[in-house]
This record gives C-alpha cells, sequence and structure tokens, in this order.
C-alpha cells in the first residue's frame, strides 16, 4: 500500500516535470521517434546560391586576389573592413529596384539588421561616421543578395567583392579615370584574355531620357529598364518600359535609337551636334565631362579598350556621375559571364548619412571576383595546381625514427620553410609518390638508400 506522503511527492514531482518541460528544461530522456520510409531525411548540400571551396579552388582564387591587391596597393589604397551586417535603415533606399534583393535578419527585439548587399554603402557610412575628408582604400569582402543564382557563371547569393575608392576633392576626372585603369591592370595582369570597358554619364542618361519625352518621375525606372539590355533584348526591354512602366511608345523609340549608340571621342562631337540633346543642359554637362574623361584616357593608354556606350545604364540609385562596366569577349566554348568589373562616381552617397549633409565626392569600382574565379576554374580544370606550397618533405625508411623526424622538421621550420612530414604507415616509397600526386611537387631527387648516424 503507497503511503498519502509518498502520493503527495509523486504528484508534485509530476507537476515540478511537467514546468521543466514546458520551459525546455526537463533531463528525461525520450526516445526519438523512428522515421518511417516515406519521411524526409536530412540531404546534406549548401543552401542555394552558395559554394564550398576546397584547396585547389582557395589556391586558385588566392592567387587572384593576390594579384588583385598588388595592384590596389600600387595605387596607394589602404583597407579597411565593415560589419557583415547594417542596420536596415542603412541600406534602405539606396539600390532603387534592387532593394528586393536585400536579406533581412529576423527580428531579434532589438535592432532591425540585414546583411550588407555591396560594400559601397557600408563605406559611405563609415567616411560619414568617421568624419573623412580624403581616403583611399580598397576591400575584399562577402556580401549577400536574394539573387536568381547562376552558378557556372559566378552568379552566386553569397559572393566576394573587391572594391577600390576614392573618397574627396580632386581635379574633374582624374580620380575617376584612374578606377579604370585599376581596372585595366588587373584585368591585364590576369590575363583573361581581350577585354573592353564601358562606360556612360549618368547627367547625360538623364538629359538623353529629358530630350526624349520621359518624365523626370521616370528617370530611374527607365535607368533600370535600360541596364537590363546586357541580358535581354531591346524588344523586351521596350515592353517593360511601355508595359510595366506606363512610358510612352514614341519615347521608348526614342531611346532606343539612342542606346544603340557607341564610340569614342567622335561620338561625343557627334551627340554634342546633336539638336535633341542640344536644347539639354544635363546632357551638355554630361557629353563635356565625357570629353575630358576620354581624354585623360588616352593619356593613360586607355583609348583601344574604354568606349562610350549609350545602353550602360547601371541601375543602382546613388549614382550621380561617370559609370563604367569591364566585360571580357567571349572564347569559343566558353559560358559567358557578364561583366567582371563595374562602378562610378557616388557624390551624395556619404552626405545621406552625415547629420549635417557634409558630402564627400566619391568614386569606385567593384571587381567581379567570383565571375572571375568560376571563368579561370573552367580554363585551368586539367592543370595541375599545388595546393599546399611544400620545400622539403621529411621522411624515413625506418619506423623507428619518428622522432629525429620531429627534430628535423622543428630546424626546418624555425628556418622559415614550409615543411611536411611522412605519417604514412605504408612503405616509404609508397607514401612519398602519394605525396608527391597530391601535392604537385615540381622536383624531388629520391634517395634509394641512406643511413642514419647518431
Amino acid at each position: 500500500m503507497i503511503s498519502f506522503t509518498r502520493c503527495v511527492a509523486w504528484s508534485k514531482h509530476l507537476q515540478l516535470c511537467s514546468v521543466k518541460l514546458a520551459k525546455g528544461l526537463c533531463t528525461t530522456s525520450v526516445k526519438p521517434k523512428k522515421k518511417g520510409k516515406g519521411e524526409d531525411k536530412l540531404v546534406l548540400k549548401t543552401a542555394k546560391g552558395t559554394r564550398d571551396y576546397g584547396p585547389r579552388q582557395m589556391t586558385l582564387r588566392a592567387d587572384v586576389l593576390e594579384k588583385i591587391v598588388k595592384c590596389f596597393h600600387r595605387h596607394g589604397a589602404e583597407t579597411i573592413d565593415t560589419p557583415v551586417f547594417e542596420l536596415k535603415d542603412v541600406l534602405t533606399g539606396k539600390y532603387g529596384e534592387d532593394s528586393k534583393l536585400i536579406y533581412d535578419l529576423a527580428d531579434q527585439g532589438g535592432e532591425i539588421l540585414s546583411l550588407r548587399y555591396d560594400l559601397t554603402v557600408p563605406f559611405a557610412r563609415y567616411v560619414a561616421m568617421n568624419k573623412i575628408a580624403s581616403v583611399k582604400r580598397y576591400q575584399i569582402a562577402k556580401v549577400y543578395r536574394r539573387d536568381n543564382p547562376a552558378m557556372t557563371r559566378g552568379r552566386y547569393r553569397e559572393f566576394v567583392q573587391c572594391d577600390f575608392d576614392i573618397a574627396g576633392a580632386y581635379d574633374p576626372m582624374l580620380p575617376d579615370v584612374e578606377c579604370v585603369k585599376v581596372v585595366s591592370e588587373i584585368l591585364e595582369s590576369l590575363k583573361l584574355g581581350q577585354y573592353s570597358i564601358k562606360v556612360n554619364h549618368r547627367r547625360l542618361l538623364d538629359g538623353l531620357f529629358e530630350s526624349c519625352g520621359v518624365p523626370e518621375d521616370k528617370f530611374r525606372s527607365i535607368c533600370s529598364a535600360v541596364d537590363k539590355l546586357d541580358k535581354c533584348t531591346w524588344e523586351a526591354v521596350r515592353e517593360e518600359m511601355v508595359g510595366e512602366k506606363g512610358l510612352s511608345g514614341d519615347a521608348a523609340d526614342l531611346i532606343g535609337e539612342y542606346v544603340k549608340l557607341s564610340g569614342g571621342s567622335e561620338l561625343v562631337d557627334k551627340l554634342q551636334a546633336d539638336p535633341r540633346l542640344q536644347g539639354s543642359k544635363a546632357a551638355a554637362e554630361g557629353l563635356e565631362a565625357m570629353k575630358l574623361f576620354l581624354h585623360y584616357c588616352s593619356i593613360y593608354e586607355l583609348t583601344g579598350t574604354v568606349k562610350l556606350d549609350l545602353s550602360l545604364a547601371r541601375g543602382l540609385d546613388y549614382y550621380t556621375g561617370i559609370i563604367y562596366e569591364a566585360v571580357l569577349q567571349e572564347e569559343a566554348g566558353e559560358e559567358s559571364v557578364g561583366s567582371v568589373a563595374g562602378g562610378g562616381r557616388y557624390d551624395e552617397l556619404v552626405g545621406m548619412f552625415d547629420p549635417k549633409g557634409r558630402k564627400v565626392p566619391c568614386v569606385g569600382v567593384s571587381i567581379g571576383v567570383e565571375r572571375i574565379f568560376s571563368l579561370l576554374e573552367a580554363r585551368n580544370k586539367d592543370e595541375s595546381i599545388r595546393s599546399s606550397p611544400t620545400d622539403v618533405f621529411v621522411a624515413s625508411a625506418q619506423k623507428d625514427l619518428l622522432e629525429e623526424r620531429m627534430k628535423i622538421c622543428t630546424l626546418l621550420w624555425k628556418a622559415g620553410m614550409k615543411v611536411r612530414q611522412s605519417s604514412f604507415v605504408t612503405h616509404i616509397w609508397n607514401g612519398l609518390c602519394s605525396f608527391i600526386k597530391t601535392s604537385n611537387c615540381v622536383y624531388y631527387n629520391p634517395v634509394r638508400q641512406c643511413e642514419y648516424n647518431l
């Protein structure tokens, strides 16, 4: 017979356990229910729009980044870093129609945060917050976009950007053309093949839209549509302008006549003589700036690669002046990766964050390292790449010389050499052959016999 005291104690235990269960604190072990044959099982994979990088890929990436950083240093840039997430208000209203691609973090009951979309807006926030008047900086870091990924073209949702920016007051167009020079030097050093750098000016675009009859409140949305010409046909872009943006068909057709044009200084002269554009102050300012820019390009020996292209729009809202984009010429059998670098001038972005509206002129460029890497990875898939550079491989023919190998490794490491030692339990020569195969050694001289002396 169970006593009344024991019944009360057992009842209290059940009450306490139920409270713990409600709070998630109960340590009582419960056997998990076995999944049926039809129930889902965990599938190991990376999230959509992301990928892993093995030693071979990381070696190739490191080589690409090293060449990029060397170029940044040649031009006197210093590096900074910013948080991977920002206050949502910092990013809101800076990207136009692309704002829908921003990753918002779940509300944790505190600050409302988002993952950074690019490195430009955080840099502008950094300049404003630290009251910086002049700086030449570079930054290499990951950014995040809820984009539709195309993995073979280097289009991901998580990817690395390499940014080079010049903030401060300089002679007109001098920092702008230096950014384009940086792009040219990087593409030359990576030996990616033939390329061209398309340039345009936001003031010229605004003047063009004005002259074609586009209402001012539609400038940015029409600019965003024009920006899709590198991916879509003119017919599809025109349909978006007229059907979705509400632009008249006549205005769209006039724009279509201009966005077909590209060239050098001769095109600038032609546009300056265009009666329709002559009535626009914005177009006149943009063309005058382009004339100076192309002149400086000739001094920097960029004439053969840089051309004015009126189809270039770059849809981000913060651009205010010169814009540019580098495009590789496709080789036979290669998939197009699109633009591999892009940027422009954004003189008003810093002022958006400064309490007193203090403006700092800025211009910069972003190198599309993921697209470059995907191209190089495809080209080098059959080549040997040393993922673990080694100067000396230490091995012994006898199994009882482990401590001696360790001493030799210690001496060599102290001398600054890259050293690996045998960890194979198989025969020494099998171990050596395996190491040489996996490490892609450029040279080795096997000694068949050796004598160890104390």
